[in-house]
């Protein structure tokens, strides 16, 4: 049982259902976006990572709309996490029906795919690093349909809005994220 949020009992929790590297690293990636906004905001950065951390824990095993997120915010909640944890990994996904009110759950939003993008985007460069990637880089990346095709061009552009940031200043706040964090999430390259 939870009784104060913890990152290693996050990071625990975590890698108890998650043990695929590339959604272990997404994961690291959308905290480490999520918690530089916290900075800019003047919220609580241990608090808003530990979501960006534990939004997809669940996904690996239950990967469906049916199943991601609401397996996770039942297993969140055995283990104690509060209410608004599990509201705002319920709000990242468009299907679960809770809408994105708090800025914690329109920047989760906002970071989950960007994060994504941007680490695609780091690795295909020659450098394959984000410390030398650039916000009209990935704006170049996003009009090309065939690149990380997986990715909704709205749900990236979407988050920008959500918090009410034009595009490239949204991509360059979570390149600036990552680059913190270049080590961690093996995106320093060859730099």
């Amino acid at each position: 049982m939870v009784s104060a949020l913890s990152r290693e009992d996050a990071w625990r929790l975590l890698n108890e259902y998650t043990k695929g590297e590339s959604l272990l690293k997404h994961a690291l990636a959308v905290e480490a976006a999520v918690r530089g906004y916290a900075r800019r905001f003047g919220e609580e950065e241990l608090e808003w990572g530990i979501v960006g951390l534990l939004h997809d824990f669940d996904y690996e095993r239950w990967p469906t709309a049916a199943d991601h997120p609401f397996r996770g915010c039942e297993i969140l909640e055995a283990e104690g996490y509060p209410e608004w944890v599990r509201r705002a990994i319920l709000s990242h996904a468009d299907y679960s029906g809770v809408p994105r009110e708090s800025p914690l759950e329109k920047t989760l939003f906002a970071c989950d795919e960007m994060a994504g993008f941007i680490t695609a985007a780091s690795l295909v460069r020659p450098s394959r690093s984000v410390l030398d990637l650039e916000a009209s880089s990935v704006v170049k990346r996003m009009k090309d349909k065939a690149f990380a095709r997986g990715v909704k061009r709205d749900d990236l552009r979407a988050g920008a809005d959500v918090l009410g940031l034009p595009l490239d200043e949204h991509i360059a706040n979570v390149i600036a994220s990552l680059r913190e964090q270049a080590d961690v999430l093996g995106l320093r390259g060859t730099l």
